[in-house]
């Protein structure tokens, strides 16, 4: 049985990084029954990032190599040492992904770090990985105001402790049911809503086919 844990660092659990991550677990799932996939909501728990308590790099220590903090997120971090694949989503705060998801990546990255020359891990499979994530700005937005380049450092970190992540970008996102309600003068809810409607199906088609790729990988 193949586990497939899609990691949601979007405060929100029915819009858009949520809709997407759902979508590539249900493309996971079509390509075997042979599939347990989840979906785990990072601002459902009470969690830091990580303490510096250097437990997991304690010589012939108990936690060596994994994460001593018992809060909610430690039964997910032992859970995804078992995960067959790995999907990330986060919607764009201030041109990088999410406070929570950050605190999650500390957690997640630093026990398996050796201070050794060199830095080399402790991870036993390079598991296929993904990255989704979901912001209010065209592509060409994105280069210019240097989205790419905050991303681009977590998925080096993934790629040098897994595998090298699958990548999607969602534009111009939908942010609010009735646009007329907010303060909003820079967006348009009636352009948003037509952007939408034409480019975010396909969005989730890409979402559904990234899932179907990591198992297949």
């Amino acid at each position: 049985m193949k586990k497939v844990y899609a990691i949601n660092g979007s405060p929100r659990t029915n819009r858009n990084t949520a809709t997407l991550l759902d979508k590539a677990l249900e493309g996971s799932k079509s390509v075997t029954a042979d599939v347990i996939a989840e979906r785990i909501d990072l601002y459902k728990l009470k969690y830091t990032g990580c303490r510096s308590c250097f437990a997991c790099k304690v010589k012939n220590g108990k936690f060596y190599g994994r994460c001593a903090i018992h809060d909610d997120l430690y039964e997910v971090l032992e859970k995804l040492r078992d995960a067959d694949a790995i999907i990330f989503g986060s919607p764009i705060y201030y041109r990088t992904i999410t406070g929570q998801l950050h605190a999650f990546y500390e957690r997640f990255f630093f026990p398996y770090m050796q201070y050794k020359v060199g830095y080399p891990n402790l991870v036993e499979r390079k598991i296929p990985t993904a990255c989704i994530y979901t912001m209010n700005v065209l592509e060409d937005e994105m280069i210019r105001d240097g989205y790419r380049q905050n991303l681009e450092m977590w998925e080096m970190f993934l790629a040098n402790y897994f595998q090298k992540p699958l990548v999607l970008h969602a534009f111009n996102t939908y942010q609010f049911d009735d646009y007329d309600k907010y303060v909003c003068e820079v967006f348009s809810g009636e352009e948003k809503s037509k952007y939408r409607d034409e480019h975010f199906p396909q969005d989730c088609q890409r979402a559904f086919d990234l899932g179907k790729t990591l198992i297949n990988s």
